[in-house]
């Protein structure tokens, strides 16, 4: 047997000769063994770390002979963790109980005194089924995280500008690279497309990619999103929960609208980031994980530290590289390449036949300023899809478009601002909807906790 091959494993027994030979047999094999000969101290130990292997007495000093203890702590280990790999000591009279143990949740058991050899065969057995639980458990929630991803529509990035040939030039530099990378642009533009494209060209593209809209998480459940927690750490925690740094290990988390969070959660996510290990809520285990990280915003987080409303040493760790994508109004010659796209993925959606566009359709696309930038344009062409009756698109199609005063350009009398532009585009929508705050925030293509955000920003 290899050395350090058997994890971390915990002896409970209260004869100490024994608890102290097993620890010198196993001290060789194992990562770490710990002996303790006071059963009471089993919660503490079982929620305050991890182990492998749990070889636990059948009788202690309080009832030496009928087993009951034994299967008192077997029960309160497996309430605790219910993938426990608990062995069971006991002495060769008492095998029959043995067995019954193995039906209340026991892996195995050995009799005392046992022979080193066949000690060392069980443990690893139950080590290796520890593993495979491990394993099982990893790929369960990052399948679960992975079918969640496959629903999201339009993997791939469309554009031939100049700016985004530059963007490409950046990804392509950066990937293959464990760099933090901030993405900055404004709602709508793209950014978490961006993030996958990053990933897929990475050294960690065979793993998962976890997406987190940190606009959308409250205070109060900040922690046990990103985190985890412990069942019964709070009213609503059920079972034990990983959190999405968890499940990203070894892949890539993406923190989308981080400019969102207060200084407090600020302060809490850079220390997760600093020791690069998180701890759930209800437990002291800390757990470590392994992340390449990817933040995007549309605030403007650099004047938002000079404001003391942002954390300086938070935006250093999370900007060792910074890609800022423009606004659609400033990628026109893009704009018919998107067009077409969400065209062909939305004619064959509804089933309908569509040759493509007449140029008026196109002209007007083009010069339309695009305050919702490539969602808004998303949603403008399934919308026409939906209405249109020709075999091509045209302007009057985009009719809720062209009646817009001045086709809403920016550029012209309009304030350049963006927080101004961002405050009159959520008022328009406020308005358009009579006051509907989830209509409303599905046409920005925000949640609605984001939404609220921005009206309570904005005083709206």
């Amino acid at each position: 047997m290899e050395e350090t091959s058997l994890g971390k494993i915990l002896i409970v027994d209260d004869n100490e000769d024994l608890l102290f030979a097993a620890k010198m047999l196993l001290k060789k094999y194992a990562k770490e063994v710990t002996i303790e000969k006071d059963p009471r101290r089993i919660p503490f130990l079982v929620n305050n770390n991890n182990y492998d292997v749990i070889l636990l007495d059948m009788n202690f000093t309080e009832d030496t002979t009928s087993g009951k203890e034994g299967f008192h702590w077997l029960k309160q280990i497996k309430e605790i963790d219910p993938k426990a790999v608990v062995i069971l000591i006991t002495a060769f009279g008492d095998v029959e109980m043995a067995v019954q143990a193995l039906k209340e949740g026991a892996t195995d058991f050995i009799l005392k005194p046992w022979q080193n050899e066949k000690l060392l065969a069980t443990l690893s057995a139950a080590s290796r089924l520890k593993e495979s639980y491990d394993q099982v458990d990893t790929i369960s929630k990052k399948s679960k995280q992975l079918q969640a991803d496959m629903k999201k529509p339009f993997s791939e990035i469309i554009g031939q500008s100049a700016t985004m040939k530059n963007i490409f030039s950046i990804i392509d530099k950066v990937a293959q690279t464990d760099a933090n990378i901030l993405i900055l642009g404004e709602n709508g533009t793209g950014k978490e497309l961006i993030a996958r494209a990053i990933h897929d060209r990475s050294l960690r593209m065979d793993e998962i990619f976890v997406g987190v809209d940190m606009g959308a998480i409250t205070e109060t459940l900040f922690e046990s999103e990103l985190f985890g927690h412990k069942r019964g750490a709070f009213t609503d925690a059920k079972e034990d929960r990983a959190g999405r740094f968890e499940v990203a290990d070894k892949g890539t988390l993406f923190l989308d609208e981080i400019g969102n969070l207060s200084m407090p959660l600020q302060s809490k996510l850079l220390t997760v980031l600093q020791k690069r290990e998180v701890t759930r809520i209800g437990t002291n285990k800390s757990i470590p994980v392994d992340i390449r990280l990817i933040c995007a915003t549309n605030m403007k987080v650099h004047e938002m530290v000079m404001d003391n409303t942002f954390r300086q040493d938070l935006l250093y760790r999370i900007n060792t590289v910074e890609i800022f994508l423009p606004p659609l109004r400033e990628r026109q010659d893009d704009i018919p390449l998107l067009a077409n796209h969400f065209l062909k993925v939305y004619a064959k959606k509804y089933r309908k036949n569509f040759e493509g566009f007449k140029p008026t359709a196109l002209q007007l696309l083009q010069h339309y300023s695009w305050p919702g930038n490539i969602r808004e344009l998303q949603h403008a062409i399934e919308r026409a899809i939906i209405m249109a009756e020709g075999d091509e698109l045209d302007s009057r199609d985009f009719f809720f478009l062209s009646s817009k005063p001045a086709t809403e350009k920016v550029n012209h009398n309009a304030t350049l601002n963006l927080d101004e532009v961002e405050k009159n585009v959520i008022q328009k929508a406020i308005d358009k909807n009579g006051g509907n705050i989830s209509k409303a925030a599905k046409e920005l293509g925000l949640t609605r906790a984001s939404l609220y955000r921005r009206l309570e920003k904005y005083g709206l």
